[in-house]
């Protein structure tokens, strides 16, 4: 909601106190009240001065009809990536300036540049910051998303009945922000603008998802589905726990490591539990022994080429085992709006 005023609303030297209310969507009221005089107005120096910096000020106008000569295009879009670069060179000056007293917003901080470049920026904003200055800046770059730093977050939603709702996750404690800080990539750090999450173990069932969703009649990247390969089993836990502290619906498949009906040696059953405890039995499916038995792929030699070319051939629900078309299901529910059931 918005609210307006009227010219009839402000007034010139009053020095009553100034009140305003507003009711939330859940029915609760809020209120900001200021008084001439008061804490705000002693505050030594004048305020900070507010700098935005749009989108649309990086980008050139390209006309989407009618002929334009390939020069002009190349021209405009030099011009963007000009003032992309523009804005990097900027926060350098800031920085060996000692700019103080800014607050600056900017819209996709990540526009027209090299992934380098998005690195280098993200770091400027922080020495930035750290000189005094507020930053604020929305995004849909993994580079700008750090699970280290995850109480800088605000992951804001927009629900179905058009209520936007912000979530504004907690700090990991200090080992396990250097663990995930270790294992989190740029794709494994996508999964904090994903709907949901399917978290496998390697890059074989980072492969062979996509064909499976396909079989069963979904796109996973049309779902907002994330499929993170968490760079081996004992790696599951810690990536598990940030979907938990950023509330991203996730679903865990894994080796059990153990064939039906035995138990798995003290090492792997460590790791089971380690899983279990973190997701939740609702959101764990184990395969036994493993993804190969479930897969039917004999042998380990040229595993992720064999399975991509066998899953990539089928195209019917009956091929895909039944687990795994338990995991997709369940995390296309989640995607969705549905429970981990």
């Amino acid at each position: 909601s918005s609210l307006t005023f009227e010219p009839s609303d402000a007034a010139t030297g009053a020095r009553t106190s100034i009140r305003i209310e507003a009711v939330l969507h859940s029915g609760r009221t809020v209120s900001v009240a200021m008084t001439p005089g008061g804490a705000a107005a002693r505050r030594a120096g004048k305020p900070p001065t507010a700098l935005f910096l749009p989108a649309s000020g990086r980008a050139d106008g390209l006309v989407a009809s009618g002929e334009i000569a390939p020069p002009v295009i190349e021209q405009a879009l030099e011009r963007s990536r000009s003032a992309a670069l523009a804005l990097v060179s900027s926060f350098e000056t800031w920085v060996e300036e000692q700019v103080r007293g800014l607050v600056v917003l900017i819209e996709e901080p990540e526009l027209f540049l090299r992934p380098q470049a998005q690195r280098a920026l993200y770091r400027l904003l922080h020495e930035f910051a750290a000189l005094g200055n507020q930053v604020l800046y929305s995004t849909h770059a993994a580079t700008f998303l750090n699970v280290a730093r995850l109480e800088e977050l605000a992951l804001v939603e927009c629900d179905a009945a058009g209520v936007t709702h912000i979530r504004r996750p907690r700090a990991l404690p200090e080992l396990a922000a250097f663990r995930a800080l270790n294992e989190f990539d740029a794709d494994r750090s996508e999964l904090l603008l994903a709907r949901a999450a399917l978290l496998v173990e390697g890059r074989t069932e980072k492969l062979v998802f996509p064909f499976l969703f396909r079989a069963l009649g979904y796109d996973a990247d049309a779902e907002g589905i994330s499929i993170v390969e968490c760079g081996g089993k004992p790696n599951i836990p810690v990536i598990a726990e940030v979907c938990n502290v950023v509330g991203v619906p996730y679903v865990v498949v894994h080796d059990r490591d153990a064939d039906p009906g035995r138990r798995p040696i003290a090492s792997e059953r460590a790791v089971n539990e380690a899983i279990r405890r973190v997701a939740g039995p609702r959101r764990t499916i184990e395969l036994a022994r493993d993804f190969e038995a479930v897969a039917r792929l004999h042998g380990h030699r040229h595993k992720p080429e064999r399975a991509r070319a066998w899953f990539a051939s089928i195209d019917s629900p009956d091929d895909v085992p039944v687990q795994l078309a338990a995991a997709v299901t369940q995390i296309v529910a989640l995607a969705r709006g549905g429970s981990a059931v």
